[in-house]
């Protein structure tokens, strides 16, 4: 059987994590909106139970594929066509590496 390497590439990512910053710093990535403007048309307490809501049950992501949800610890790659998806980051630790 033929075998195959991934060819080397820069992706961009954010790792997913349990803080109200964390998901502001996710809709900044997936969707391009400055977070400052995200959390003004938003009132604090309906943001802060938006983004609990997301830690508790999962961010979505349009993907190719369809809509992903990315869970608390998981890494929101920005692929090489500009795609986003989710990657469990013990995935995550075995495919990709920091880039100076």
């Amino acid at each position: 059987m033929p075998k195959f390497r991934k060819k080397p590439v820069v992706i961009e990512a954010v790792l997913f994590e349990a803080t109200t910053k964390s998901v502001l710093d996710m809709y900044r990535f997936v969707n391009g909106l400055d977070s400052v403007i995200l959390k003004s048309d938003l009132d604090h307490e309906k943001f802060d139970d938006l983004a609990n809501s997301y830690i508790k049950v999962g961010f979505p992501i349009k993907t190719l594929e369809g809509t992903m949800t990315a869970n608390v610890g998981d890494w929101i790659i920005r692929g090489v066509n500009g795609e986003h998806y989710p990657c469990k980051s013990d995935i995550f630790e075995k495919t990709y590496e920091p880039v100076e």
